[in-house]
């Protein structure tokens, strides 16, 4: 899949004030996630697996 066909979306977190924020695209086995303010640049991608473990991590912050 390439980005132009993912579903994009923001955190419920995120503000509209235009600061850091990234966004998240779910794909079949696959986490895509990428810099809100440049959507044209690079992006990562995870397994589901990875993202699970990396949620996981976060939420004990």
């Amino acid at each position: 899949m390439n980005a132009e066909t993912l579903a994009w979306f923001k955190s419920s977190h995120s503000g509209g004030e235009g600061g850091e924020c990234v966004e998240v695209a779910v794909a079949p086995g696959t986490v895509h996630v990428r810099d809100s303010k440049d959507p044209d640049g690079p992006a990562l991608h995870f397994t589901s697996a990875e993202w699970a473990a990396f949620v996981g991590f976060a939420a004990g912050f």
